[in-house]
């Protein structure tokens, strides 16, 4: 199997790298091999590469600076998987894609299944919610997984910046009225690598293509995403200057943002368990090994 990977630099496209080599030839490329945004340049990669499956972890993810760059997070987040797929279906070829939360308003009060209606708040939530559709009406096969709250040891995340924080002050005010479930990019690289392995193994016609909710089980809310990465970091003798009980926790209101955020981030997982028989570990070991490795690694 030959696979070309976008945003191989990402959090998610590093762990997929090391989760995808098992399976084929792993062509992967980040932002200065192919610009997602250059039409003419992602095809002429794929008619290159001719793989049999693109897994596209790329996207343009700035949620606040997209609110002034419109454009290019359309060209990105909402162009660009179309035109993947349909660079795919011509080939014969499948797609991964992974998309999000905030292609919801967060107004309900419980968690969001697939077949809820999306209705995005934000630039970033819309051209996301803008490529799912693209991709569904490219005439490929494809599997999208919409996620949320994505941390990894590589790369940026809400985690790593709590415990850079945590160096430097001894009071931070955090967010608690949003809650979602922290997802480890690593999960996200596992299920996809699996799914990748199950469809070889049983062949397009019997396998379940489709839009999945995919995130770790269980809940929080920013606040005590916040108190959990303080308290895990002092658990392993980490110096901080900043206690679990310095963080305080603030409503959104006084936590302006460009872009507005959804107060429900909760995704229903029960498609993608029930359909192909997983069970998806709770937020916390996630972070937690997560935590570990980016704390040895003094990052």
């Amino acid at each position: 199997m030959r696979i070309l990977l976008t945003g191989k630099h990402g959090q998610v496209g590093f762990e997929l790298q090391r989760a995808l080599a098992p399976l084929g030839e792993v062509c992967a490329v980040d932002y200065a091999e192919c610009d997602l945004a250059d039409t003419s340049a992602l095809c002429e990669l794929v008619r290159s590469v001719k793989p049999n499956l693109i897994v596209n972890s790329a996207a343009y993810t700035a949620v606040d600076k997209a609110e002034s760059e419109p454009e290019l997070a359309h060209a990105v987040n909402a162009v660009a998987p179309g035109v993947l797929g349909e660079e795919a279906a011509k080939l014969g070829a499948w797609v991964v894609h992974y998309s999000t939360d905030y292609v919801f308003d967060g107004i309900k009060p419980s968690a969001y299944t697939e077949d809820d209606l999306t209705n995005p708040l934000s630039i970033y939530g819309r051209t996301k919610r803008d490529g799912e559709i693209a991709l569904t009406e490219s005439g490929a096969r494809y599997l999208i997984f919409r996620t949320s709250w994505v941390v990894g040891a590589h790369g940026s995340n809400f985690a790593k910046a709590i415990l850079r924080l945590a160096l430097e002050r001894e009071h931070l005010n955090v967010v608690a009225d949003q809650y979602g479930a922290p997802t480890s990019a690593a999960l996200l690289a596992d299920v996809t690598a699996q799914l990748v392995r199950q469809c070889q193994r049983e062949g397009d016609e019997n396998f379940s293509y489709g839009l999945y909710h995919l995130v770790a089980s269980g809940e929080t809310t920013w606040y005590e995403y916040a108190r959990f990465v303080v308290s895990e970091a002092l658990a392993v003798g980490r110096p901080l200057k900043l206690s679990p009980d310095a963080i305080h926790a603030i409503p959104s209101s006084e936590y302006p943002t460009a872009a507005k955020r959804p107060a429900n981030s909760r995704l229903d997982t029960c498609k993608v368990r029930r359909t192909f028989g997983m069970e998806l570990p709770d937020w916390h070991s996630g972070v937690r090994h997560i935590l570990k490795q980016v704390l040895a690694e003094g990052k």
